[in-house]
Formats: structure tokens, C-alpha cells, sequence
């Protein structure tokens, strides 16, 4: 009588969900999504689905709200008042991502499951022809036949989708950067059998002559997450059209949180990109393609008394390297193998390996400031 009634706390309200889940029976297993709470029962009889999982990662979605600040912050605007919800949207966006789908055809083998909309919180699967507009919306391309004014409008929807999305992206991985961490670079080449905006004859090791996207990535090392992407086309497969990528992500970085090191393969061995990286004082490690200067390195090097042991059979040891297009020498550590031993015949395993075996080597490139250590490849 005349007690106040006070606003639950989100504390009060977890203390009282774990007391919900503890009064729970055993075989079930009580979890909040998007959609609200679910009973999850195990039937270790029935046939396991694509989407078995969905509960769970819903869960993973409720809890730092990220799903909803993902719906809330999305710059896609209807004016119909027959237009699919955002979430819906969005939801089948993911759900057919999840699926493991790659065509807008194949979102119809969604609408006939009723649970997984539900775990999202949205009302119904959305058509592939409606996700495809939604997706141009966001993401309009910008042709050369546009107008002026088209083209500025086009320009800043994309501008906030891709603020959008970055926003996401970083919400997703920036705490895992408080911990000692290493940026890989790569490109990837992705095949395409269309004929979709980009898509170039260039380097194609798999099917050479045809078209291709080249996807620049930038991840956690060993945590394989991905803290960026750029699709471009097929013929931007140098290292120099990732680096503007690569600049702006780690300027993008607060200095406590930027990598130890950023790695790369062999085509970030080059002076323009380490040039880069030593300008924001940023530690790396790349390979070297064996050219002339490089290979004169190595014979000079070869007999060296002070090579180390680096673990698998291997040798290291350090140098210093000022190739023709450089703007200053650089510390480098040449590293040789033994060849690994192929099934040849008996007669034919003599001359030939011993001459390989000083071949077989590969070279490194870290910073200056890094010689005290030669991180793992």
C-alpha cells in the first residue's frame, strides 16, 4: 500500500533474467534475442540446418545492442507507405548472409521458415527483388551519363552508407585492439562470370582472361577479423591501390590502438608503401621479390658466419639493403631453408638439389627500429 513504483534498472533487469534462466528445467536453455526470449530445446534426432545456430548468434546481436543500433543508424529512406520495414531489410539481408546464400534468387528459400524472423524481431522476409532495390538505395552506383545534381545526390547517399557501415564495422572490433596485435594485408582475386560494375581482365592466376574483382582486406592476424574491405576492379591488383586503404584505417586509429606490425606479402615491398608506413612511425614486415639487387644481397651474405637459428631448420641474418629506387637504406633478414625433399630417382638427386638448396631462401623486411627481434612469418 503507497509504495513507489521505481524504473527497473538494467542491472535489476539481468539480476532477474539470471534468476529466470536458473528456475529454468535442465534440457532447456532461455535466451534473449532481438526478437525477444526463446526456449532453445536440443533434439539431438533431428536434422541440423544452416540456421541452427540463429538463437544463439541472436543472443550475441541483443546483448551490446548491435543489431539495433545497426537498424537505427541505417541511412535507407522509404516514402511509399507500401515499402518493407528497414529491419525487415536489413534482417533478410543478414539472414540470407548467414545462409551462406550468393544470389538474390536464393532469398526465397527463406520465407518459408517462420522462426528465424522472429529471433531478429522483424515481421516477414522480405521479396529479392525488394532487397536488391533496398541495396541499390543505399549504395547507387554513379554512371557517366548522370547529371550534375544526380550525381552529387548519389554521392552523398553513398557517403553516409559507407559511414555507416564503417561504424559498424569499427563497433565490432575496436575493443580488440586494446591487446598487442597484427594487421595482415592481402588481395584477393574473385572470379566473376557477368558482367557487374568493375569487372576487368587483369592478373587472374586461377582462369586467366577472365573478368575479375580484386578484394583488398585488412585484418587481425590470427583472430582472422576483418577490420576492412575494398572491392575494386579486376586490374588494381598492386599494392599500391591498397594503400590508401591501409593509410586511412590505421590514421583512423588512435595510437594506442594502432598494430605492432603490419605485414604483407611481397608486393608492399616496395618504397612508396614502407615510405608510408615509416611516415606515422608504423613498425611492418613484408617480403621482397628476389631482383637483382636482392639477389646480390644474398651471395654476399651467403657466407657469412653469423647466421642464427630461427626455428624448422631455418637461418636468419641481418643486413642492410638500399635497392635502386629507394630513398634510403633499409634493415633487412634474409632467410634460408633446406629444400624440401621431392620423390626423384637416385641417379638424378646429386648435382641438382645442392644447387637448389643456396636458392631457397627468403627475404624480410622490418623496420629499423625493430632489430632487436624477428617476429614469426
Amino acid at each position: 500500500m503507497g509504495e513507489e513504483k521505481f524504473t527497473q534498472t538494467a542491472l535489476v533487469k539481468a539480476v532477474q533474467g539470471a534468476v529466470a534462466v536458473a528456475s529454468q528445467p535442465s534440457g532447456d536453455l532461455r535466451v534473449v534475442t532481438p526478437g525477444g526470449v526463446f526456449q532453445v530445446r536440443w533434439d539431438e534426432n533431428a536434422s541440423a540446418s544452416a540456421l541452427g545456430q540463429l538463437a544463439f548468434f541472436g543472443e550475441f546481436l541483443e546483448v551490446p545492442q548491435l543489431f539495433e543500433r545497426w537498424v537505427e543508424s541505417c541511412p535507407l529512406e522509404y516514402t511509399s507507405p507500401n515499402a518493407p520495414e528497414v529491419r525487415n531489410v536489413l534482417g533478410t539481408w543478414l539472414l540470407s548472409i548467414l545462409d551462406g546464400q550468393r544470389r538474390y534468387a536464393h532469398i526465397n528459400g527463406l520465407r518459408a521458415d517462420a522462426v528465424a524472423p522472429q529471433i531478429l524481431g522483424m515481421s516477414r522476409i522480405i521479396s529479392d527483388e525488394s532487397l536488391r532495390r533496398a541495396l541499390k538505395a543505399l549504395a547507387p552506383s554513379i554512371d557517366k551519363n548522370c547529371t550534375e545534381d544526380e550525381r552529387l545526390k548519389r554521392q552523398i547517399q553513398l557517403d553516409k552508407s559507407t559511414a555507416w557501415m564503417d561504424t559498424a564495422l569499427r563497433e565490432s572490433t575496436f575493443e580488440a585492439l586494446s591487446t598487442d596485435w597484427i594487421l595482415d594485408c592481402d588481395v584477393t582475386v574473385k572470379l566473376l562470370y557477368g558482367h557487374q560494375d568493375g569487372a576487368e581482365i587483369g592478373y587472374n592466376p586461377t582462369k586467366p582472361g577472365r573478368p575479375s574483382h580484386n578484394i583488398h582486406t585488412y585484418w587481425i592476424a590470427n583472430l582472422r577479423l576483418v577490420l576492412d574491405a575494398e572491392v575494386k576492379g579486376g586490374k588494381t591488383q598492386p599494392a599500391k591501390y591498397s594503400l590508401p586503404g591501409l593509410m586511412r584505417l590505421l590514421k583512423a586509429l588512435p595510437p594506442e590502438k594502432r598494430p605492432k606490425l603490419v605485414r604483407g606479402d611481397s608486393a608492399f615491398g616496395n618504397d612508396p608503401v614502407l615510405t608510408e608506413l615509416e611516415s606515422i612511425g608504423q613498425m611492418y614486415l613484408t617480403k621482397l621479390r628476389q631482383t637483382a639487387g636482392v639477389k646480390r644481397l644474398i651471395e654476399r651474405n651467403w657466407s657469412r658466419q653469423d647466421w642464427q637459428d630461427v626455428g624448422q631448420g631455418s637461418q636468419a641474418v641481418e643486413a642492410q639493403l638500399k635497392l635502386a629506387g629507394w630513398s634510403h637504406a633499409r634493415r633487412v633478414v634474409v632467410v634460408r631453408s633446406p629444400p624440401k625433399a621431392k620423390p626423384t630417382p637416385l641417379l638424378k638427386a646429386s648435382k641438382a638439389k645442392r644447387q637448389n638448396a643456396n636458392k631457397t631462401c627468403t627475404l624480410t623486411t622490418p623496420t629499423r627500429s625493430n632489430a632487436g627481434t624477428m617476429p614469426s612469418w
